[in-house]
């Protein structure tokens, strides 16, 4: 499917409009394409260089940078050894052109597009309002008694790693950045899965509406704009009412194609976006983006109802606080963590205890209600083990419940098998299901067998919801005007960009939802999914039991335990080995399972330490950490003694669980303190800012490792890692670029 060129999308494919080739800037700026040969020539430029440096565009084409005078050449070519490093990233840079009373003073950015060459923007750094001014900023960041210095960069960093709640850190951030930029409104927007918005946070002046708690749906903000905000973190506009400055000539001289303008922080805006805007009255903008495991988690959007405009250097600013907060988004989430660790320890110990006293879990597990219902916020729950249902609080029909297990179990299974399936309108995903809506629209369930249909769901009913939208959203277009003239295309619309108009009515529009529960948060997902865990192990421990104690049984139960996530060993009371299910076999690497008859102690590293164990095992369980010989994989052992009826030992089970994952939890953490404490070093310790900034990583880095059990701890410390390095350098160009390096 084609994708629209910019400026010629309509409403129905403005999700494939090509903004990152606008073709102009922002006529606050001037853009130029320069060649990477010496004396730097120019090969495309903006129309309003004649405006902002003296030179029409055509007089620069082709001609050496040093026709500006100055020193824009000598500093661009200063900043060329550091561009190697960054990609696409834009290097700050401050320059002026011309000569005594014709000399301009410019900020700007330099960076390496895609399709090759160098894109420098410049701004004239008179051209702020209020907080925008260039020099005034810049220069009061060295000042840590300033408003806007380094110690209130550090205080606002402090004021984020003290929040311990999404809420109370949104409430900082947007404070915080209404105070630093003095935009009329400041808003930290949250999309949901679906990718809707909803207004999460909001600081404004007291004569505006309130927009908190607003929905906006996920047409209002395209894919590709997404996509974008990935890579350029921040966007600023100036005055929704600009001119744009074509560039001159339209495509590049050296390739024939459109500049790829996604780094450009002078890009020109979709008319669609424009019109947008216009129709809630916003003037000025400014945005950065929220971003979480390499996703965008949400916005920072700040509202402006005349022209703004927000020097480098603040902008740097805005970009350095996004990027912290997002690491203490991060450290927040899955500090749930924690708790889900503690809870279901709790909930095993009961269990084991009454295997032991009753011979059967499953009644101890859905004894008490509140125990099982209450940490998810369910209003009841199914166990489906074997040829049995047993439930607790309010659920549907036994017969509709084998119906919902049926169904669920013949859906396909990903690469995570422990993973929970939830939803918040089973109806909707299998309509015969619809009619469970009153006890269980919403389901969550995790599997207890990879062959057996044996899960453990729980269930919240259908909630009426009264969704507050920003406008019906609807109604996404109108016709601009009275809606006459123009082309009219698909469903009746014009073609003509300038003749379409986005919904101009953003008055608060209520809807009512049907047919869906409330949605599953992460850090309900995260404890169901730990409860699993638990009962799977659980299981496998009852079921290796049984496999001593009752040979008649053992076929069906062999397979039970082979199939399962956990590895097993069993042992006769000599040691020698009777059984390895296959996830034991993994641990060995290409070694496969090991005979039957093995010594069970020279499966291990160390095999005397081992049997040393073995020995003690019929006076006491024994917890500890062996090696698995051959590949060397670090286990950690849960062993126990089983015992006869008459007293002597029957043999003895032993459990493992992999731990070269929280090795590498370990190392990911250790290498993180090191390379904070390497920022922390030459010359820099004392320097509040960074200070704060590591201190936040630490923070962080302490919430995310404390999540024991947590199935990614690696992956989100080496997220803290690369965002507290991402966020030093910043500051060092920031520093850098304030202090004229």
């Amino acid at each position: 499917m084609d994708s629209p060129a910019f400026g010629q999308a309509t409403l129905s494919n403005c999700e494939r409009e090509l903004i990152h080739l606008a073709g102009s800037v922002q006529p606050h700026g001037v853009l130029l394409l320069l060649q990477a040969a010496a004396g730097l020539p120019v090969l495309q430029a903006s129309q309003n260089t004649a405006a902002l440096l003296g030179l029409e565009a055509q007089a620069l084409l082709g001609r050496p940078l040093a026709l500006l005078g100055g020193d824009v050449a000598e500093v661009v070519r200063h900043h060329l050894p550091r561009l190697a490093g960054l990609g696409e990233v834009p290097l700050p840079l401050r320059c002026h052109s011309g000569q005594g009373r014709e000399r301009r003073y410019f900020e700007g950015t330099l960076h390496q597009p895609p399709g090759g060459g160098l894109v420098l923007e410049l701004e004239p750094v008179d051209r702020g309002v209020g907080l925008g001014g260039g020099k005034a900023v810049a220069a009061s960041l060295t000042d840590p008694h300033s408003p806007h210095g380094a110690r209130s960069i550090a205080a606002a960093v402090q004021r984020f790693s003290a929040a311990g709640t999404l809420n109370g850190l949104c409430e900082a951030v947007v404070q915080v950045l209404r105070e630093l930029t003095g935009y009329d409104r400041v808003m930290v927007y949250r999309f949901d899965p679906d990718g809707h918005g909803e207004i999460f946070a909001e600081a404004k002046k007291p004569e505006l509406e309130p927009l908190l708690g607003h929905h906006y749906p996920a047409t209002d903000i395209p894919q590709r704009a997404r996509e974008l905000y990935l890579r350029m973190r921040v966007r600023v506009l100036a005055d929704v009412h600009y001119t744009p400055s074509p560039l001159v000539p339209p495509m590049r001289p050296d390739s024939g194609e459109a500049l790829d303008m996604s780094m450009c922080h002078l890009r020109s805006m979709s008319p669609l976006h424009l019109q947008y805007l216009k129709n809630m009255g916003v003037t000025g903008t400014l945005v950065a983006a929220l971003v979480r495991e390499g996703r965008l988690w949400g916005l920072i959007a700040a509202h402006h109802y005349q022209p703004r405009h927000l020097s480098l250097a603040l902008r740097q600013v805005v970009e350095l606080l996004a990027e912290v907060a997002s690491t203490r988004i991060a450290a927040i989430e899955n500090y749930a963590h924690v708790q889900v660790a503690l809870m279901v320890q709790r909930l095993e110990q009961r269990l084991i205890e009454a295997t032991s006293t009753e011979g059967d879990w499953r009644h101890a597990l859905l004894r008490s209600p509140q125990t099982l219902l209450q940490p998810l916020e369910a209003t009841g729950a199914a166990l489906f083990h074997g040829d049995d249902v047993l439930t607790t609080g309010e659920v549907p029909s036994t017969r509709e419940l084998r119906a919902l297990c049926d169904w669920l179990h013949a859906q396909p299974v990903g690469s995570d098998q422990g993973a929970p399936f939830s939803c918040t309108a089973v109806g909707r995903l299998h309509p015969p299901l619809a009619g469970l809506a009153a006890t269980a629209c919403g389901v969550m369930a995790v599997r207890l067998s990879v062959q057996r249909p044996e899960y453990l769901m729980w269930f919240r009913p259908e909630q009426l919801q009264t969704v507050k939208w920003a406008g019906n959203p609807d109604k996404a277009a109108l016709l601009a005007g009275d809606g006459a003239g123009g082309t009219e295309g698909e469903q009746g619309l014009p073609q003509d960009p300038l003749q379409l108009s986005p919904r101009r009515s953003f008055a608060t529009w209520s809807e009512i939802v049907r047919g869906s529960a409330r949605p599953w948060t992460l850090a309900e997902r995260s404890m169901a999914r730990a409860i699993g865990t638990a009962l799977v192990d659980i299981i496998v421990q009852v079921n290796a039991v049984r496999l001593l104690i009752a040979e008649h049984q053992l076929a069906q139960i062999r397979a039970t335990v082979h199939a399962a996530r956990e590895p097993v060993l069993m042992s006769d009371a000599g040691g020698r080995l009777i059984f390895a299910n296959q996830a034991f076999g993994a641990l060995r690497g290409g070694s496969g399972l090991p005979a039957s008859g093995s010594e069970v102690a020279l499966l291990f590293e160390e095999p005397a330490r081992v049997q040393a164990v073995l020995a003690e095992l019929a006076h006491q369980a024994w917890r500890g950490d062996w090696v698995v010989a051959g590949p060397g994989t670090p286990v950690a052992v849960r062993a126990e003694a089983v015992p006869a009826r008459d007293g002597s030992l029957l043999g003895c089970i032993f459990v493992f669980d992999d731990l070269r994952a929280r090795r590498q939890t370990a190392r990911a953490r250790q290498r993180l303190e090191a390379s904070l404490v390497q920022a922390s070093s030459a010359g820099r310790l004392h320097d509040e800012v960074l200070g704060a900034i590591l201190g936040n990583a630490s923070l962080a880095a302490m919430d995310i490792a404390d999540a024991v059990g947590a199935p990614s701890v690696a992956p989100l410390l080496q997220e803290v890692e690369a965002s507290a390095q991402r966020a030093t350098q910043l500051y060092d160009r920031l520093r850098g670029f304030t202090t004229g390096g």
